[in-house]
This record gives C-alpha cells, sequence and structure tokens, in this order.
C-alpha cells in the first residue's frame, strides 16, 4: 500500500511527465474481485490477436476477467506514474524494460518476491533490465535487439561473402570493395535522440566501452565517422531515424543497414535478396546489442491478495507454455532459451536473432537504473556532434562525459 502522503519520489518521476498524462480524459481502472486491468503498449493489437487472447486465458485461469487497455510506450509511462499517484494502478503492466528502473524508483512495482513472479526461466542478460539493488521487477516477455540486414545482390557484385565479415577490418574491408564496385555501403540511424545512442551502442560496447565512462568508446566513433569520411554511409545518417534508415536500405542500393527483428515483414517484402548478419564486435565476435522488449510487473496496490493474483497473471502471461504465441504475435525473440529454440524450428532465419539477443544487454544495466537517460542525451549528442565535424571524436566524448558528471 502507498503511504500517506505520496512519496516525494513518486511526485518527482510524476513531474517529469504529468503534461503529457494530464491531456487524456481516459479513467484509469481498478480492480473488483472479478475483474482485474491489464495495461500495456501494443494498441495495434486487436481483440482478436493472439496476445490479446492470451491475457484472456491468463485471466481465464486465474479466475478472473481481464479489463485491458493498450497505450503507445510514451503515453504508458505517464499514465502509470499518475495512476499510481491516485492509487488506480492496473493490476498487471507491460512496461518498455528501459523504464522498470524508473517506475521501481518512483515506488510504483512490486518486487518479484513479494508477489510470487519467477524470472528464472529466463536468460539473465534479458532479466539484468528489471533488476535494482539486488531485487528484480518483472519478467521480460521478450527481446528484439539489432544486427546488419545485408543486400545479397549488391554484395555479391562487389565480390564480398557475407560470412567473411567477422570484425571490424573484415567490414571495412568489404564496404570498400562495395564502393568501388559503384554501391552505396551501409546506413544507419544516428538521429540525436534515443534511436541513435541505441543503434550507437553495439559499436560502442563492441569496442570494449562502458556507459560509465564515455571517452572508453572513442575507437566506435572513429569507425562511424571514418565510414562517412570514405562515403561508406550517407551524410543522411544524422537525422536519419530506424524506418528511414530502412527506407533507405529498402531503395536495394545500399549493401548494409544496420537495424531490428521488427523489420523482418518488410525485408520480406524488399524486393530483393537479403540475409541478416550479427553486429560484429572491433576484434571479432558478436558485439552486444541493446534489448528492446517489454517487461510483464506488477505495480502496487492496496490489498495483497489482489497483489498475489496479479503475480499469477503475469506469471501466466510468461510461462514458456503461454508466451510463444505471445512473441510470435510482437514479433519478438523469446526471452526463455527453450521458446527461442521452438522459434528457430519454426522460422529458421530467426537464429542469427537469437545468437544477437543472447550477446544482448539491457541499456539500464550495470547498476545504470535511471542514471543511463542522464548518460545517453550527452552520447548521442556527441554522437552528432562527431559526425558533422562540429568535434574530434575524442573531444566529443570527453564533453558528453563532462556533461554525464
Amino acid at each position: 500500500m502507498f503511504p500517506a502522503p505520496v512519496p516525494a519520489r513518486l511526485l518527482a518521476a510524476l513531474g517529469l511527465v504529468v503534461s503529457v498524462a494530464a491531456c487524456s480524459s481516459t479513467p484509469a481502472t481498478t480492480a473488483t474481485p472479478d475483474t482485474f486491468s491489464v495495461w500495456d503498449p501494443y494498441p495495434q493489437f486487436t481483440a482478436e490477436s493472439e496476445w490479446v487472447k492470451t491475457i484472456e486465458k491468463c485471466g481465464t485461469e486465474a479466475g478472473v476477467k481481464i479489463q485491458r487497455q493498450a497505450y503507445d510506450t510514451t503515453d504508458l509511462t505517464s499514465k502509470v506514474l499518475l495512476a499510481a499517484q491516485q492509487r488506480t494502478a492496473p493490476q498487471v503492466l507491460v512496461v518498455d524494460n528501459p523504464v522498470v528502473s524508473t517506475l521501481v524508483e518512483a515506488g510504483v512495482l512490486k518486487a518479484n518476491s513479494d508477489v510470487g513472479l519467477d524470472a528464472a526461466q529466463v536468460s539473465p542478460n534479458l532479466v539484468a533490465a528489471g533488476t535494482v539493488e539486488g531485487q528484480t521487477y518483472g519478467v521480460p516477455i521478450g527481446a528484439n535487439t539489432l544486427a546488419l540486414y545485408y543486400n545479397k545482390a549488391v554484395l555479391a557484385a562487389a565480390g564480398v561473402d557475407p560470412a567473411s565479415v567477422k570484425d571490424w577490418d573484415s567490414l571495412n574491408a568489404a564496404l570498400a570493395k562495395v564502393k568501388a564496385a559503384g554501391k552505396k555501403g551501409i546506413t544507419f540511424s544516428a538521429i540525436g535522440t534515443e534511436e541513435g545512442t541505441f543503434q550507437f551502442l553495439p559499436w560502442f560496447w563492441g569496442a570494449g566501452g562502458k556507459l560509465t565512462d564515455l571517452p572508453s568508446g572513442k575507437a566506435a566513433l572513429e569507425l562511424w565517422k571514418s565510414w562517412l569520411d570514405n562515403g561508406y554511409a550517407p551524410n543522411s545518417v544524422v537525422n536519419n531515424t530506424q524506418t528511414t534508415s530502412w527506407q533507405e536500405f529498402a531503395t536495394g542500393e545500399y549493401a548494409f543497414a544496420e537495424n531490428g527483428t521488427w523489420q523482418l515483414g518488410n525485408a520480406k517484402k524488399a524486393g530483393f535478396e537479403y540475409g541478416v548478419i550479427p553486429v560484429p564486435g572491433r576484434t571479432g565476435g558478436t558485439a552486444p546489442a541493446p534489448t528492446g522488449g517489454e517487461f510483464v510487473t506488477v505495480p502496487v496496490q492496496d490489498n495483497k491478495d489482489t497483489e498475489a493474483k496479479a503475480g499469477r497473471i503475469a506469471s501466466c502471461l510468461t510461462a514458456p507454455d503461454k508466451v510463444l504465441a505471445a512473441d510470435t504475435a510482437l514479433t519478438y525473440i523469446s526471452a526463455v532459451p527453450s521458446v527461442q529454440q521452438q522459434q528457430v524450428s519454426a522460422q529458421a532465419d530467426l537464429a542469427v536473432w537469437v545468437e544477437a539477443v543472447k550477446n544482448a544487454k539491457g541499456r539500464t544495466g550495470d547498476n545504470l537504473g535511471t542514471k543511463y537517460p542522464k548518460i545517453s542525451q550527452p552520447l548521442w549528442g556527441a554522437v552528432q556532434a562527431a559526425l558533422t565535424g562540429a568535434k574530434a571524436p575524442e573531444a566529443a566524448l570527453r564533453d558528453a562525459q563532462a556533461a554525464v558528471k
């Protein structure tokens, strides 16, 4: 139960977003003995979808009716903070993984140990985004991440075997051959938003960089800058979102595009043969890429029995026998290794994505929690400054580190 008055930490978190939340007239919902509310960030899924059917099945198994409400990701965070202040938070909340630590700090979420929720079946690297000071909050329902799509025809014309791309040197060699063959090299998103940081992180981490020491990723920023200087990547990357970057790749003119699992459907419609390889680390191996995807969590309620039943519903939504259908509907790689193998058995081209997810990292991991946004913004500013030529990569990262402090 929330103490009275409302905790200052919740009011502080709410203050960042209350202007957005206050714009909506949609009422929050509370539990009744036979009705529980589930909020999620999937407004694109209707009552006929496998995702909603899974929610309803879990409600039936818990002996309650489910009242589901869906919001876009940004709006959902605002609404949950406001609802928690008013003690009308949903009983089950599906929320973007970087937001978990914010809601924990605000006192909104119950720890798994308090509601009988168990994340033991989930890959530890994915659980890390929901772990705060040794306690885990929620269970990831699935994950997406980044890899490199490639155009088979463009690489063939340049005499490049995609299997040869194992590290940065071999990738640079491939890009040089592509340019020499009169084709375009690689496109990605370096926009000055979280999308830009998200796309930079595999290279940053792949160079051994640490988010607590931004200059440690200097080699990654020098790599990206060299691609623009050598004509391997277009200047448009500084304004590209992940969507516009994909649109460039979809023209069929580029050899590579850094993008995510969510583009698989579009790749199959692109009109040319494509493949996928992991983002390579600087000296080899698969670079850690940031995880996208949501956690199923239990917000604080006024009744322990309500919290316990909400825990059972959340457990059901993330159980191996339920999550395959949900992850397929959500186009996620499962967070459960046994389910990942079922996905690959059904669709062999997901193997690369499973490998990428196994090597992925949560952006708020390494105990960063709510410190991450304070690091991410200076980092994307450094990327912009270096790629536009305003600063040398080393200076840009050094200034970004100073801004974090």
